[in-house]
């Protein structure tokens, strides 16, 4: 049976060949932290182009979720890590056998590396077979992996090395020095000096004393006179020798392109489980989203800024989550409330949810249905390059002019107070045009804004508000609800903010 990927359902789906450019909405929603800490560790298997690369298919999505599903089930978790260690060792043995200087050195490296790939190989298969993946990936694999494991060139490889090995374990030979004289001799059962000494001093030993004896460094090296030492024992035992010279010629390519991609592209899911065990620990759910390029209604129970939660679990501070969701008619959400209340981290959950579901993972939140875009932008606030000569609001209108230009109705388009540099009539005027063409388009989009009257546009339009402490207006809870904006939080908290409450105003001029 033939496997295309662990990742790819199909060959148009991926994987990528060579590197994948990091999308241009990455740093606005900070996935470029995500992918940079999600990889950390794993910089041997470059793993960069697949975290960049969106699945465009829903089969293509739910094929990784399946094997998401498998990989939380204990017995085939500690089988896939077996098997990682198992080729990591064989690169590391291929990597001495390229970098060592003496040739029956770097032979002997080659076997080893052959080695642990015959022992990995065959315990996956056990692995697997025992576990009995569900997931299709995991099962076209086990199926091809024990096809692999039969077939006449993996037998022979395992043949020849338990019998490469086995002729070297039988070599023995003495060493004679006389001064700076080396004499190397096959064994004939020439008593053991070392053991004699040892049995003479064991009736002096009187319990537990301290160690003198001097560490010796175990260098992978030899050194030119060891080397001459093994020449001349193969001289004295040539028919292991020239097995080991054979096996070198006959299995120069034994490494299955197959199982080595394999071996990288599974590391996908460890990563991103390792990313995300800090929320899970924490108690933060997870769910498979439903994913669907037909219907733009979307929902998500209980979800958060993932990057921004991860740091804030590592610190032990509480996460806050909040739920979205859009139905009929409904496209766009209109954020609005106090500044640094969450509206911004609202944006980016909401572009952060749609690139993970592509990506084939588990989204922050439950009980989610996503939409299956074809393009994602994001215009949040920069400061303004001096370079170009170009104003603030120019800047910002050729970006959206050229996002509006690349959109289509199965776009996602985030915009984070754009227009923040010129006056409200101005920003109002320039608002309604670019909602409206949004609207036209029928993509989906989150507007943060200060301007609450782009909430009653139309139909399309939703508002959501980001909270205060109805106590204390100053504190900001940091809950985005789904609700119409009065202004009228964001207003008290500004004049609590620098004392010109009505109270506050009172107590100053009676002073």
């Amino acid at each position: 049976m033939e496997f295309h990927s662990i990742l790819f359902e199909t060959p148009e789906d991926g994987p990528p060949s060579g590197d994948v450019d990091e999308p241009d909405f990455f740093g606005d929603l900070n996935l470029d932290q995500f992918v940079n800490e999600a990889i950390r560790g794993f910089d041997e298997y470059h793993l960069e182009p697949f975290f960049r690369t969106e699945l465009n298919r829903e089969s293509a999505v739910t094929y990784r979720h399946e094997v998401m599903q498998d990989l939380d089930g204990p017995d085939l978790l500690l089988a896939v890590q077996a098997f990682a260690l198992a080729m990591r060792k064989v690169r590391t043995c291929l990597g001495e056998a390229q970098r060592l200087y003496y040739r029956r050195q770097k032979q002997w490296w080659f076997l080893a590396a052959a080695t642990h790939y015959c022992q990995g190989a065959r315990a996956f298969r056990d692995g697997l077979s025992d576990a009995g993946p569900k997931s299709r990936g995991l099962k076209t694999f086990g199926t091809w992996l024990a096809g692999h494991v039969r077939s006449g060139p993996f037998m022979k490889l395992c043949n020849d090395v338990e019998e490469v090995r086995a002729a070297l374990a039988a070599v023995r030979y003495c060493i004679h020095l006389d001064g700076s004289t080396v004499t190397v001799l096959n064994y004939d059962d020439e008593d053991d000096y070392g053991t004699w000494v040892l049995g003479i001093f064991e009736r002096f030993k009187q319990g537990e004393v301290k160690d003198h004896s001097v560490e010796q460094k175990d260098w992978p090296e030899m050194n030119h006179v060891e080397a001459q030492i093994l020449d001349f024992v193969a001289e004295l035992n040539p028919h292991p020798f020239q097995l080991l010279d054979a096996f070198g010629s006959d299995h120069a390519d034994f490494l299955d392109a197959t199982t080595a991609a394999f071996d990288r592209e599974i590391q996908f899911y460890m990563a991103w489980r390792g990313y995300v065990q800090l929320c899970r620990d924490a108690g933060l759910k997870f769910s498979y989203p439903v994913v669907s390029g037909a219907t733009k209604s979307i929902r998500c129970e209980e979800t958060f800024d993932l990057v921004l939660a991860r740091k804030l679990c590592a610190d032990k501070v509480a996460v806050v989550c909040n739920d979205l969701f859009l139905e009929g008619p409904e496209r766009i959400f209109v954020v609005s409330g106090p500044n640094n209340g969450g509206k911004t981290t609202f944006a980016r959950t909401f572009g952060q949810l749609h690139f993970i579901a592509k990506l084939g993972c588990p989204v922050p939140g439950r009980n989610s249905h996503l939409f299956l875009y074809d393009r994602l932008f994001a215009h949040f606030e920069r400061e303004e390059n001096t370079l170009d000569l170009r104003g603030k609001l120019q800047d910002d209108l050729m970006r959206m002019h050229a996002i509006l230009q690349a959109a289509t109705a199965n776009s996602i388009i985030l915009m984070n107070e754009i227009f923040s540099s010129t006056t409200l009539a101005d920003a109002l005027f320039l608002c309604r045009r670019i909602i409206g063409e949004i609207m036209e388009r029928d993509a989906l989009c989150v507007c943060v804004t200060f301007i609450e009257e782009l909430a009653r546009l139309g139909p399309q339009t939703v508002s959501m508000v980001s909270e205060i402490d109805p106590g204390n207006p100053s504190v900001r809870t940091f809950r985005v609800r789904r609700r119409p904006a009065d202004g009228r939080a964001y207003a008290l908290s500004v004049a609590e903010q620098y004392g010109l409450t009505y109270e506050r105003i009172k107590e100053r001029l009676a002073s």
